[in-house]
């Protein structure tokens, strides 16, 4: 059976984006997060986090220091009775020639190739432009960016948070 999955990105979605965020102390969940993320869950999604992280690639933390910063993520959704089906992404540096970083379609591919997912009724939401390029890419119809702005596109939603996502999550499915 194929999953219906939620694709979110990191810094800007699921934490303040204070830039290259990389240890525990600087890690601050966004508002909402979590009571999105379970209505996700409620709603028979699964949650894939897919990330550039291109600090690692310039060299301003490592690839472990990431991984110490995920698993803390990963313990405190836990707490809250959360699971993250898995979390991809791309170490690299903006300049170098990867297939991965989005707005590439890279990590939607692997997650692709690990999982049996229904890109029709999934969903792919970032704060970035790049983000939405990457779900275009992917050929994810639904689409949202967070951003505080209210601007209204064909493309995709605009939503104020994660949390506010759920509006056209819920609209799409009539629930």
């Amino acid at each position: 059976m194929q999953k219906k999955v939620i694709f979110l990105d990191r810094d800007g979605v699921i934490n303040k984006d204070f830039g290259y965020v990389s240890k525990i102390e600087n890690f601050n969940f966004c508002e909402g997060v979590f009571e999105a993320c379970k209505e996700f869950l409620n709603l028979d999604f699964e949650i894939v986090i897919v990330t550039n992280q291109s600090g690692i690639g310039r060299g301003y933390y490592t690839i472990e220091d990431f991984k110490t910063l995920t698993n803390h993520m990963l313990n405190e959704f836990k707490k809250m009775d959360i699971n993250i089906l898995k979390v991809y992404f791309c170490p690299h540096n903006p300049d170098e020639d990867c297939s991965c970083r989005k707005p590439k379609n890279g990590m939607i591919l692997e997650a692709l190739n690990d999982f049996e997912i229904d890109l029709n009724n999934s969903w792919l939401i970032g704060d970035k432009l790049s983000d939405i390029e990457c779900a275009k890419n992917a050929n994810i119809p639904n689409r949202v960016l967070i951003n505080e702005k209210d601007e209204k596109n064909k493309d995709f939603f605009v939503a104020k948070s994660l949390f506010d996502s759920l509006k056209y999550i819920k609209e799409k499915y009539e629930i």
